[in-house]
């Protein structure tokens, strides 16, 4: 009996799935290159190339099995004599994918500005299959080596750093970061977590208290804030301190898995709640820079990389999506043909690309200050674009998801037919996690009212603009247009909080969104950027920062064949989308 054309549809869509997620990012070398401020040398390439086969033949399938058969964490809290051991099982599966995202040497990179990028675009590449169980635990390692490499004392980093940068999954010291608390949630300046100087070993805490959510709860070695005695309220009262899981290698340390975490995604990851009761610990830094330590090396961090999976998971979203529309079928012909599901795959990879952009820029500014070469504007930017560019980001993976699953129908929301509804999953959490939107908003004006960021962050997106072949075109005017009409607005914000207090996210929407647009046009305008880059920065400017009156509009159509039609974009040349081919476009 023959197959069913829809059904060899199907397999042929099968069978033509990226086998490398490097490669199939053709844009992604001329970014890095335009951010790293040199061409990319042959080694790096294929460094990330054999990480990108990595990610799609090894780790992809480890997950998908997970998912597939539930083979989620358990918590083992008893041994077979009865006692306490606390331990998480976990399938497999879950080592597999662990060994090959920890051989990749991710882990392993120098802090500094090439190792920087390199932490990015790897962890870019590994979020194609979202968290995957391995993306939280990657991002916890390098936040506490971040803390301890940078503020330990020699003991601590002799003691730990070894563990922390090994590429050797089976005896590498995996991190995690415990701060939230039940009564406080994203407000840590409740937290009631307390510490004691110990008695009998010298420099050494005791931490006693309960953490509300802690992911990686099976990791070696746990990042928390606690409160000496007698410490301000607030956060300024809080200290950070590493906490080894075991002392002897198989008692707990003065801590208890109250249970597993029942989560809506990144269900490979195990995250619970724990009681401490004296466990044993070492303060990271001085005391009185606990907070600072955890807000800057730890949350900032995950902040940054939470972007960088954001993007990732949207690549892999797109990816599906026009594969899907390209093979299958509906009313004899290809899905990919029909105007509606074009619009839906445009918007998709212009949300995916700006993404990109803005997450990248990020990185080069985490970059200089890990090559100690940041200017006080760059850092001034960073902290700005540290939180801003992870509130858009993870919107934007959400609504991406759901675009995608949209393309692919009822078959979109099979869990078993493509990692769509595990991505949507993971993308919500990745939402809330560091930070909710508001708390990450509020931040932004906080800091914006007290270090005057904005300033800075106005002054790099003209200077971004200003650096164009040709800054005075209609795109870059536009977006310069955007800029001056949200200054006013900022500037009102940070002088009336009772105003910010209502309008003030979506002044940094709107910022952000003026942001990614001038990212992608420097992208377009980049060495090695073709005109298919050019076509998504101008659908991005015009969704976003044009009233567009799209309807009965033929260029609208057009700018949408230019962003999804790839070798005919190849094709065109720079006059075929100049800036006087849309002179007299209503919509511009």
């Amino acid at each position: 009996m023959s197959e069913q054309p829809g059904r060899e549809d199907l397999v042929k869509w099968k069978a033509a799935k990226p086998s490398n997620y490097f490669i199939a990012l053709p844009d992604l070398v001329s970014v890095l290159e335009l951010r790293m401020g040199r061409p990319l040398e042959t080694s790096f390439i294929d460094d990330l190339s054999a990480f990108g086969a990595t990610v799609a033949t090894i780790i992809e399938p480890a997950v998908q099995l997970l998912e597939r058969n539930r083979e989620f964490p358990k918590l083992r809290p008893y041994d077979e004599l009865g006692q306490r051991i606390d331990e998480i099982e976990f399938h497999p599966a879950q080592t597999r994918a662990a060994s090959a995202a920890w051989a990749s040497g991710l882990l392993a990179t120098p802090l500094d500005f090439h190792g920087a990028f390199e932490v990015a675009t790897k962890f870019l590449l590994l979020s194609h299959v979202g968290e995957g169980g391995q993306a939280c635990p990657i991002v916890c390692t390098i936040g506490l080596r971040r803390a301890v490499e940078h503020h330990g004392s020699d003991e601590l980093r002799d003691r730990y750093l070894p563990g922390l940068v090994n590429s050797d999954a089976n005896v590498a010291l995996r991190g995690s970061q415990f701060l939230t608390e039940v009564q406080g949630g994203s407000d840590v300046g409740a937290n009631v977590a307390e510490a004691l100087p110990d008695l009998e070993v010298p420099g050494a805490w005791r931490i006693r208290g309960e953490k509300w959510f802690c992911s990686v709860a099976d990791a070696d070695l746990f990042a928390v804030t606690a409160r000496p005695d007698n410490a301000a309220p607030g956060t300024k009262g809080l200290a950070c301190f590493l906490i080894p899981r075991t002392l002897d290698g198989v008692t707990p340390n003065g801590f208890r898995l109250r249970r597993l975490k029942d989560k809506l995604g990144t269900r490979a990851l195990a995250s619970a709640e724990i009681d401490f009761d004296d466990a044993l610990a070492w303060p990271i830094g001085e005391l009185h820079d606990g907070f600072k330590i955890a807000v800057t090396e730890l949350l900032n961090t995950s902040r940054w990389l939470n972007a960088v999976g954001s993007a990732g998971i949207m690549s892999r979203a797109f990816l599906e999506a026009s594969s899907f529309a390209h093979h299958r079928e509906a009313f004899g012909e290809k899905v990919v043909s029909f105007p509606a599901v074009r619009e839906q795959l445009a918007i998709i990879k212009s949300e995916t690309a700006a993404a990109m952009a803005s997450t990248f820029a990020l990185t080069q500014f985490v970059a200089k200050i890990d090559e100690h070469n940041a200017s006080e504007s760059d850092v001034e930017i960073h902290r700005f674009l540290v939180n801003a560019n992870k509130y858009v980001t993870s919107i934007a993976a959400s609504d991406v998801v759901h675009r995608a699953i949209e393309v692919l129908g009822g078959n979109g929301t099979i869990e078993d037919f493509s990692p769509l509804p595990r991505l949507y999953r993971d993308a919500v959490v990745f939402e809330s996690w560091e930070g909710t939107h508001n708390v990450l908003c509020a931040q932004v004006y906080r800091d914006s009212v007290r270090l005057g960021l904005v300033g800075s962050v106005l002054s790099w997106v003209e200077d971004e603009l200003a650096q164009l072949d040709n800054p005075d075109a209609k795109y870059p005017n536009i977006v310069l247009n955007s800029l001056g009409d949200l200054r006013d607005r900022l500037a009102r914000s940070v002088q009336d909080p009772e105003y910010a207090a209502k309008h003030f996210r979506r002044q940094l929407t709107a910022l952000m969104d003026v942001v990614q647009a001038a990212c992608l046009l420097r992208e377009a305008d980049a060495p090695g950027s073709g005109p298919g880059k050019k076509a998504i920065a101008r659908f991005f400017v015009r969704r976003h920062l044009i009233a567009s009156r799209t309807d009965g509009e033929p260029k609208w159509t057009k700018l949408i064949d230019r962003v999804l039609d790839s070798e005919s974009c190849e094709d065109q040349t720079s006059e075929d989308i100049s800036d006087d081919d849309e002179e007299d476009d209503p919509t511009v």
